[in-house]
């Protein structure tokens, strides 16, 4: 198993079929840089137009359609002492009547202190004079290329991933994507240094990061949407719009995911999920929404 510093010259708006940057075997680490949101470096130069450009795509040898690919969040390390947000809450988030009374949505610039881990408004707010945030780093946008040619905006999310914005894509989680074309063909990029749920200013903190993924090629698993774990739960992902859809898709994939590797009937399944699921919002700003069905591996069956 190889280690590989991943320099990208060239970044991407969409996920798709594309030539690959580099290829690397199944079980091989990833190290890369990214670029922020809007395409900016660790250097505060805008290297590409926004959304969030990616790194990539990365070819995993042996990843067939039908596989998975595993990818292991190893570390991710600010390389910036800047990052940026939104100012105003998005319009979807609130009532109608409310829209009139926010904010404009500007951006403002949170200054990063990396030895401290920590991140606070460069200019504070009225209010918001003392409030310094842990740094809770995230990949915001990832995934692999999707079927039949297509090629998805890093706006917006689906089966393969893309711009989910959930929170729990942070260090020491485990994510596998279903994969549809040969070498998985994977995308990196739109790290945050913290963010709320639902990213509902439509922004984290935006910052650069540096990446390091393990890739591992799981044969002939055959998913549908997203999975993941860490260390205390197992977790669903639904990409869709309206929200209730997203949702259906998580539940679903968390059903058929007890059953398959569980070996739970779908009345132990029905029971257990009843009881002692959790949901998290992903992203309810961007053209999809994602919702996130959570289990806690203190309930599984052993395997």
């Amino acid at each position: 198993m190889t280690t590989h510093r991943f320099v990208a010259t060239e970044w991407h708006n969409v996920l798709g079929t594309l030539p690959p940057a580099i290829r690397v075997a199944s079980g091989d680490t990833v190290i890369t840089e990214t670029l922020d949101a809007w395409g900016i470096d660790k250097d505060d130069i805008k290297r590409r137009p926004g959304p969030n450009p990616m790194n990539g795509p990365i070819f995993v040898a042996g990843a067939e359609p039908g596989d998975a690919l595993k990818v292991e969040i190893v570390r991710m390390t600010p390389n910036r002492a800047t990052g940026w947000t939104r100012s105003s809450l998005a319009g979807n988030v609130v009532d109608p009547e409310a829209v009139r009374e926010l904010p404009s949505r500007e951006p403002v610039t949170w200054a990063i202190d990396r030895q401290a881990g920590t991140a606070q408004l460069r200019e504070p707010v009225a209010g918001l004079e003392h409030l310094v945030l842990p740094l809770e780093p995230m990949i915001g946008c990832f995934g692999v290329a999707p079927a039949m040619g297509q090629a998805f905006s890093t706006a917006t999310s689906a089966e393969n991933g893309g711009n989910m914005d959930y929170r729990g894509f942070r260090p020491g989680a485990t994510v596998w994507f279903p994969v549809a074309v040969e070498g998985a063909l994977f995308f990196l990029g739109d790290c945050h240094a913290i963010q709320g749920d639902g990213e509902i200013v439509g922004t984290g903190i935006e910052t650069s990061y540096e990446v390091e993924v393990r890739l591992t090629v799981e044969k002939d698993r055959r998913l549908v949407w997203p999975r993941g774990e860490n260390a205390t739960e197992i977790f669903s992902v639904g990409n869709a719009r309206p929200l209730d859809q997203a949702l259906q898709h998580a539940t679903t994939d968390m059903f058929n995911w007890l059953k398959s590797d569980y070996g739970l009937s779908s009345t132990a399944a029905s029971h257990l999920m009843g009881q002692v699921v959790r949901y998290e919002v992903g992203n309810v700003y961007d053209p999809a929404y994602t919702m996130v069905c959570k289990i806690e591996k203190k309930w599984l069956p052993a395997r």
